[in-house]
């Protein structure tokens, strides 16, 4: 399995057009020939693509260290359960852990709700040769908050703030002029939203519940906000139609399956970081003379 351009074409959320949630499946598998495999076989052909990307994903890192003049910033966004950990965790599994930062967003600070709300993310933003993960992101404040907005009282907005559609599509505006700011300035963004069914959700949840091994994982908010189902998709919806660009395009990866999740998010990641064109530095005349004295005198000693 390869992730060709056909099917980044379609996992992808092309500038101008809308999302269009309701008609992506959450358990596509790939399309022809992969729907007509058993699943068993899938699994099999999908874990060792993922294992390959995995592999390339690596010396294209070591690449992005090397060269040190772009940043890559990863973003996922899902609704609970979808499999963000997992899915960070084994796609990232071959990466030197140098060159790599993950950063989670949880309620913002009494410190973080004195500023603007993009002013928490900027900290985290991954240095130049880095690749940085935001297992959610500043895109909370378009989502949670538009779902709850009564979370906006706690956010110390001045009193003449807009609020209603004006609010969320000046969010938009802002965040859209934050990441092309990044792109013009070295960091590619690669954002990713896990889209789960609502039926897949609740066997997850069931399955939480039912072992002890995972009873951690259970959050009292869980069934509270699947009951909000339809207004996170309208939300999910209306943010993703309104910041892919050209420069930090989403693609929505079906994430019923997990292994082929995994295996769509390594190669969509892995192509994107190879598409910068990244080359080891060179070296001038003066320390190319050095090195190649130095490896005279090394081998003379044998």
């Amino acid at each position: 399995m390869s992730v060709a351009h056909d099917i980044l074409r379609q996992l992808r959320v092309e500038p101008g057009d809308k999302a269009n949630l309701h008609k992506r499946d959450p358990g596509w598998k790939a399309g022809p020939p992969f729907d007509g495999m058993a699943s068993p076989e899938l699994k099999k052909l999908a874990r060792e693509r993922l294992q390959q990307f995995v592999d390339e994903l690596a010396e294209a890192q070591e690449l992005l260290w090397a060269s040190d003049t772009h940043a890559v910033l990863v973003i996922f966004q899902a609704l609970d359960a979808a499999g963000k950990d997992g899915t960070i965790k084994h796609v990232m599994s071959g990466v030197n852990p140098q060159g790599c930062q993950v950063y989670s967003f949880k309620q913002p600070s009494a410190e973080e709700r004195d500023h603007n709300f993009l002013w928490r993310a900027s900290r985290a933003l991954p240095e130049r040769g880095r690749i940085g993960i935001f297992n959610r992101s500043y895109y909370e404040d378009v989502l949670v908050v538009r779902v709850h907005p009564e979370l906006l009282d706690s956010q110390q907005l001045p009193g003449d703030s807009p609020r209603g559609k004006r609010l969320w599509r000046q969010r938009y505006e802002d965040i859209n002029a934050f990441e092309q700011h990044l792109d013009r300035n070295g960091t590619k963004i690669v954002k990713f939203f896990l889209h789960l069914s609502r039926e897949e959700q609740r066997r997850r949840f069931l399955a939480r519940l039912e072992d002890p091994e995972k009873h951690w994982k259970v959050s009292p908010s869980d069934l509270p906000e699947r009951a909000h189902w339809d207004d996170y998709m309208k939300a999910f919806e209306d943010a993703l139609t309104a910041t892919s660009t050209e420069h930090a395009p989403w693609y929505v990866i079906p994430a019923d399956h997990k292994y082929l999740m995994r295996t769509l998010v390594a190669g969509v990641l892995t192509t994107t970081i190879q598409s910068l064109g990244l080359s080891f530095p060179t070296v001038d005349p003066e320390k190319q003379a050095a090195i190649d004295k130095a490896r005279a005198e090394l081998l003379a000693e044998a």
